[in-house]
């Protein structure tokens, strides 16, 4: 019993929340954005580091980086400035595309390239799991229920807000259909008009030189 509702806990955490984890290359010069769509009050976390081209010693100096870390609206989230490594947690505010961005600092000494890793997680994911159940001394069922039911939360809250994102695309569809219309019909005026004229121009032509 406990095993199936660990199994669907963790097929509904899956589908219900994210985990971008990944490490990609930073060229001097050039900047490196990711943009991930949260929804709204939806709790995000995340954490990045220069890797280190020389293991064993210091990074250097100049190996250092600037990130930022902006809402839909382009309000900063995040910001850090000729960092090596840091993180950052909020809630959403605001519903969409949230958009994380990286590059060196202008400098001599800057490399060609860096190595970046970052993780990126956000909704039931974002939530530190190992600290609640050693807080509220929870029994494995108990834990795994709680899981569960945040999950099924998150699922409800991502329908919602799933369904309100078709509605808009519903009304933008409809204004878009209208307007074509529109256009359609007056394009067929104007070229009726335009043919009305000519006709009548040259009917006035014909009769002036009285081949009509």
């Amino acid at each position: 019993m406990s095993n199936s509702i660990l199994l669907l806990a963790i097929l509904t955490l899956a589908l219900t929340s994210f985990v971008n984890s990944m490490r990609f290359d930073l060229q001097m010069g050039s900047t490196k954005c990711i943009s991930e769509d949260i929804k709204i009050n939806a709790m995000t976390v995340g954490k990045y580091s220069v890797v280190n081209p020389n293991e064993g010693y210091p990074l250097p100096d100049s190996h250092k980086i600037t990130v930022k870390v902006s809402s839909p609206h382009s309000n900063t989230n995040h910001y850090a400035e000729h960092v090596e490594s840091g993180n950052f947690a909020f809630t959403a505010p605001e519903g969409g595309d949230y958009t994380a961005c990286f590059w060196i600092p202008s400098s001599r000494m800057a490399p060609s390239t860096v190595t970046i890793e970052f993780e990126w997680r956000s909704g039931v994911t974002a939530k530190d799991w190992s600290k609640v159940a050693k807080k509220g001394q929870l029994e494995i069922m108990e834990f795994e229920l709680k899981k569960l039911y945040d999950a099924v939360s998150s699922i409800h809250d991502e329908m919602f807000y799933l369904r309100e994102r078709e509605e808009e695309m519903q009304d933008l569809n409809k204004a878009t259909n209208s307007r074509m219309f529109t256009f359609g019909f007056l394009s067929i005026l104007v070229c009726l008009s335009v043919a009305g004229v000519q006709l009548w121009h040259l009917k006035t032509f014909f009769e002036r030189k009285k081949l009509l």
